[in-house]
């Protein structure tokens, strides 16, 4: 398993140059080649989501083999731009001298590096429109970031994707109803 940390999060590098999500999306493509890998899973999580997207729509080596997409920003969809919370972000661990509110700010200058465009490339949908790879997305039925019928929407433009609601879920299921996430995310993996 590969788990690779975003340059620019967790207090490493970001090169100047590397601004968008195509850029990031380039880089772990890469990491896939350099590695010799093929056949890969690429599984992401909200930004993380819009990344493996990204991947699987530019991955002229064929090095991905399936997708698993998880209440992820990145697609236009008509209708249902993604809300970015505005009361204060759950609590992400202790920090020292409390608790540590939402992510940490290196992370969040990162992540707007990354999407000065907006949270929604218009042409993402449409480039979905060949994948060859199954694709499952995953999705918080309480998601209000990016709501259920935004990824039903999203899950309509991939061919033969699945769509998974995840009761109880919010914006990342895998901690608010986990075993309902990772039983999603299995039986994917596993064929059914």
């Amino acid at each position: 398993m590969i788990a690779p940390t975003h340059p620019g999060w967790d207090d490493s590098e970001r090169p100047d140059d590397l601004a968008d999500v195509a850029g990031l999306a380039g880089v772990y493509l890469d990491l896939l080649e350099q590695q010799g890998l093929s056949g890969v899973t690429v599984l992401g999580v909200s930004f993380g989501g819009w990344v493996a997207a990204e991947m699987a729509v530019t991955d002229r080596g064929k090095r991905i083999g399936r997708l698993v997409i998880i209440d992820a920003v990145g697609p236009q969809i008509e209708g249902h731009p993604p809300t970015m919370p505005s009361g204060p972000p759950p609590s992400t661990g202790p920090a020292p001298g409390g608790p540590q509110q939402g992510p940490p700010p290196g992370n969040m200058a990162a992540f707007r590096a990354y999407t000065t465009g907006g949270l929604e490339d218009p042409s993402l949908l449409g480039r979905f429109a060949d994948l060859p790879v199954p694709a499952r997305l995953i999705w918080g039925e309480n998601d209000t970031v990016v709501t259920p019928e935004f990824g039903r929407r999203y899950a309509e433009a991939i061919p033969g994707a699945q769509f998974t609601l995840i009761p109880g879920g919010g914006h990342l299921p895998m901690r608010e109803a986990p075993q309902a996430t990772f039983a999603a995310i299995d039986a994917f993996l596993a064929g059914q």
